[in-house]
């Protein structure tokens, strides 16, 4: 497991590698607006990488919005978006704080449950991959002993994106990664609880991922609500534990 682990870390890094690359040459003009990429071989070979790490870049590009494919055509450069809005301000949230957590997961679910309903009814062949992808990047963060929040935000974010209603994922993107509200729960005094509950979500996120690739609404809606409450749950268990003894 820890060789499983170290072969699928090198290949994260190969791929945010070869992604950043490709982000550079887009910005630079090298490949502008409406042109197409190389193809797959063609930069599995450039790069010295294999066609898994080119597949998983091209996904991130396509997630970022900075291309997309066309069926029979190849991956051709988008337009560029406007900048995304700065991080939502809501009033006195602070990560540090556990109540402020929790008020965060409340307004997650009452989002995130209708997003994984919708998602399920709507998706694109092309944005249940990159559920699937996002999915996987999720997996092989926790099988490599890397931290899983900023591929966990990609995940809940490609879900948003599937809804193909672009507010939902702009108010994840707006409150930013604050969304995956996981530094509270860790404890280094305590490394197989924390292993432990980042198995528990991974399976809570392969409920949502499989209901919304069987197209069945009511269970993505539900395993999503699931994994929230549960999230709320754990939260409000340490908030308890945290209380100190009145003397």
């Amino acid at each position: 497991m820890a060789q499983q682990g170290k072969i699928e870390a090198v290949s994260g890094t190969l791929t945010q590698r070869l992604g950043d690359n490709l982000r550079k040459a887009i910005a630079a003009g090298q490949f502008p607006p409406g042109s197409k990429l190389p193809s797959e071989a063609q930069l599995s070979e450039a790069h010295g990488v294999s066609r898994t790490v080119v597949r998983e870049a091209i996904a991130a590009l396509r997630a970022d919005r900075l291309v997309e494919a066309r069926q029979g055509a190849g991956v051709f450069v988008l337009q560029p978006v406007e900048a995304p809005p700065p991080p939502l301000r809501l009033g006195t949230i602070d990560p540090a704080r556990v109540s402020s957590m929790i008020e965060l997961l409340e307004l997650r679910t009452a989002v995130e449950v209708e997003a994984a309903g919708l998602a399920a009814l709507r998706r694109s062949p092309a944005q249940e991959e990159v559920i699937h992808e996002r999915h996987f990047a999720v997996m092989a963060c926790l099988e490599a002993g890397q931290s899983t929040t900023e591929a966990d935000f990609a995940l809940h974010l490609a879900i948003a994106e599937a809804t193909n209603n672009p507010r939902f994922r702009e108010f994840l993107a707006m409150i930013g990664r604050n969304v995956i509200p996981r530094a509270a729960l860790r404890d280094e005094d305590r490394e197989d609880d924390q292993t432990a509950y980042l198995r528990l979500i991974d399976a809570e996120h392969s409920e949502i991922v499989d209901a919304i690739s069987a197209g069945d609404e009511e269970r993505a809606r539900e395993a999503m609500r699931r994994h929230l409450r549960g999230s709320q749950s754990r939260y409000r268990a340490l908030l308890r534990e945290q209380r100190q003894p009145v003397r």
